[in-house]
């Protein structure tokens, strides 16, 4: 059976890098390993969603009501499963899943004083799209500051060129996904905790991919 391993957390966590470090550890045990990053931008839903990450339409996903937000990211996870048959792997690897639409519709300013729609999320990808649930969710865990200074380091990308887009741009919107993250995990018994600081600093990719290597070994 395939095991399905999201990363989440808030930008600039190093999700890119631990996915990798994971993929390696699991290919040098003779695992077979296929690797996601949603949203996918060259996708047809994929590209709608950088054109309201990055207000290129005039509309800023901050301001999109959430539930509307919350399908253009389930419709690109659909379209991936839809056209692929990558359950026949042994892992697939995720970066950015179920979990990340549910927090970051649900602490903009404009959710403020709303229901989160936790519930609202999981019904639409799992049970009316059908998108596979993720057997292990890790959070990775990071100082404000320290995600910031890595965003900044991230370069180029596709859908955005070399800025920031809406999300990654507003710190409060990032202080309140990473409680959003901590009170989910409390709700679902599926997401571990990663911490990524040590001593108040951040630690070594090596630690972090070795706490990442633990969580995982129940699954092997």
């Amino acid at each position: 059976m395939t095991q399905i391993i999201a990363f989440e957390g808030i930008d600039g966590t190093g999700k890119t890098v631990q996915m990798q470090q994971l993929s390696n550890f699991l290919k040098n045990k003779g695992k077979t390993v296929k690797e996601f990053s949603f949203p996918i931008y060259d996708s047809f839903f994929g590209s709608y969603v950088g054109r309201y990450l990055t207000a290129k339409d005039g509309i800023p996903a901050n301001t999109v009501d959430g539930k509307s937000m919350a399908l253009w990211f389930a419709l690109d996870r659909w379209e991936a499963f839809r056209k692929s048959d990558d359950l026949s792997y042994d892992y697939i690897l995720i970066n950015r899943y179920v979990l990340s639409n549910a927090v970051y519709q649900s602490i903009r300013d404009c959710d403020l004083g709303k229901p989160d729609i936790l519930d609202f999320v999981l019904e639409l990808e799992f049970e009316h799209f059908g998108i596979p649930r993720p057997t292990l969710t890790l959070v990775l865990d990071m100082d404000l500051a320290e995600a910031a200074e890595n965003v900044g380091k991230k370069g180029f990308r596709e859908y955005v060129g070399n800025e920031r887009d809406v999300y990654e741009s507003i710190d409060s919107i990032q202080l309140r996904a990473r409680k959003k993250y901590q009170e989910y995990a409390e709700r679902l018994d599926h997401v571990v905790f990663i911490p990524c600081m040590k001593d108040g600093k951040l630690d070594t990719i090596e630690h972090i991919a070795e706490k990442i290597q633990t969580a995982v070994l129940p699954l092997l």
